[in-house]
């Protein structure tokens, strides 16, 4: 074991939290130290591979986790520079100016936020500035008042996409553009990093086109400011306190197999809420019994994961789209008549093909489909969304650390939302003729995302004014240790109903300001 240099600031992962707060910090000039677990993801054919990608989870880790019951669980979730942005389908949403309130569902109740839409508005647009959002306001009836407009227009529908929006608009629906972080320039395409695939949505970008923490914050953090180390390969093991245990005072690290002791004057965990969680319980000590920074007893509590599922629906139309992720729904995102609850929001998903098809393939009649062509057929005439309801805090459904495994505890909530709007999206799609005429019942593809995908992960240590019930004072430091902050999802005490990672980068921009003033 070797004790290295002392840094101003330490930031423990480089995804969506880790990496725009090391961007921010970068310029002060303080000595940081970023550590990330894994190296950066190669570019390589396989980027672009489906098989490669989904069947042999090829940059997904190895890990296994445990259920509550103590099965295997592989999760959906990768270790690189960037982490799970790199494979991100880039939709950046702002939570509606409610979603920051206390809620009333169906199922339960979501938590009020301490601070509202108001604080986080400018971060919003920094946010998006940072991640080159595309985009256009005034469109969804939901969407929260905006100081500026969007940095780069909206990304335009491929012709079918176009018709569905026409059809959608026709029923008395609005759909919107999706806000997508994607680095395509439709005036000039010459000068376009992105060359509008249908590899996006899931897979890595083989040609760096993806507005991601590795490409806008990383890498020109590290480019720019001999201030700041990078260092890969490098797993953080546990977090060691003064005997008081009122600060951190070591970050135990494998580097490369090589145990190394780093120390700085702020610590900041980054992991993902999941991760997060589980270093603060590794880190028990006499001081912190059940874990670090967890004398209220929530670190790893009210994990929240949303109400995931797809539907992909055939029509008898051919749908030759290439980049299909451009068009959302959230008119039944607060409720319908005869519901008066939320319900949820609904998004294109990036164009499904053959052998994404072949992953799930279903029976019809009888008729189990082992033919590629079959499976052709179906993804060319295919409409493919996204659907989202927000899963409720609970503190039973939680990450527990048992010997050196991940343990998920979560059992499904809110769920008749969810179902209410599967059913109402898939009379929508009936209703505009999205739907196969050709198979009995209009036939769907209809799955629910199950656990293993943790992809929208937060709320495992919330923020709040009370040490007692929340594990982060608004600054997102911890209460009980007065050098150590978390900055990712973690900090949710509700989840709301879209796509969190621009509320993580615009926390982490928040965040990254207050720790600019206390290093003054």
């Amino acid at each position: 074991m070797t004790t290295q240099a002392h840094y101003d600031v330490i930031i423990i992962g480089t995804g969506a939290g880790g990496g725009t707060l090391a961007h921010r910090l970068a310029p002060t000039g303080k000595k940081i130290l970023v550590l990330e677990r894994g190296s950066f993801l190669p570019r390589e054919k396989q980027n672009w591979d489906t098989v490669e990608v989904f069947h042999h989870d090829r940059y997904h880790t190895q890990e296994v986790w445990r259920d509550q019951d103590g099965q295997a669980l592989h999760p959906g979730t990768g270790y690189f520079v960037g982490g799970n942005t790199k494979v991100y389908g880039g939709a950046l949403f702002r939570w509606r100016d409610r979603d920051f309130d206390q809620v009333q569902h169906q199922g339960g109740i979501s938590l009020e936020s301490p601070l509202k839409y108001r604080d986080f508005e400018p971060y919003y647009t920094q946010a998006e500035a940072l991640y080159e959002v595309h985009g256009q306001h005034g469109l969804d009836p939901t969407e929260p008042q905006a100081s500026q407009d969007y940095p780069f227009p909206a990304i335009q529908h491929e012709p079918r996409i176009q018709e569905i929006h026409d059809a959608l608009q026709a029923k008395g629906l609005h759909p919107f553009y999706l806000p997508l972080a994607i680095k395509l320039n439709e005036a000039n395409r010459h000068l376009s990093s992105c060359i509008r695939c249908d590899t996006c949505d899931g897979f890595p970008c083989l040609v760096n086109a993806k507005a991601d923490a590795e490409i806008n914050c990383v890498r020109p953090a590290v480019d720019r400011a001999e201030n700041l180390t990078l260092l890969t390969s490098a797993k953080v093991l546990r977090l060691h306190t003064s005997p008081s245990g009122r600060e951190v005072t070591a970050v135990e690290v494998d580097v490369a197999g090589q145990i190394q002791m780093f120390s700085a004057d702020i610590v900041v965990v980054s992991c993902g809420a999941i991760n997060s969680a589980a270093l603060l319980l590794r880190s028990a000590n006499d001081q912190h019994p059940t874990g670090l920074a967890n004398s209220s007893d929530q670190v790893g509590r009210n994990f929240m994961r949303h109400q995931n599922g797809a539907i992909v629906g055939l029509t008898k139309k051919p749908n030759p789209t290439q980049f299909q992720k451009t068009l959302a729904v959230n008119d039944f995102y607060w409720g319908e008549a005869g519901f008066d609850y939320p319900m949820g929001h609904v998004q294109l998903l990036g164009k499904v093909n053959a052998d994404m098809i072949a992953l799930d393939s279903p029976k019809i009649a009888g008729v189990s489909f082992q033919d590629r062509e079959v499976f052709a057929s179906l993804a060319s005439h295919s409409v493919d969304w996204w659907l989202t309801a927000e899963d409720l805090p609970d503190p039973n459904n939680r990450v527990q650390v048992k010997g050196d495994k991940i343990h998920l505890s979560y059992k499904d909530n809110n769920t008749v939302a969810f179902d209410r709007l599967l059913h109402r999206w898939t009379e929508v799609l009936k209703s505009i003729d999205c739907g196969d005429r050709f198979l009995p019942c209009s036939f769907y593809f209809r799955k629910k995302i199950p656990l293993q995908g943790v992809a929208h992960q937060c709320g495992t240590c919330r923020y709040g004014e009370d040490s007692q019930t929340s594990v982060l004072d608004i600054n997102c430091r911890t209460h009980d240790v007065d050098n150590l902050y978390v900055v990712d999802g973690s900090f949710f005490p509700a989840s709301a109903a879209v796509n969190p990672t621009l509320t993580i980068i615009a926390n982490a921009l928040r965040v990254g300001d207050h720790l600019i003033d206390r290093l003054r």
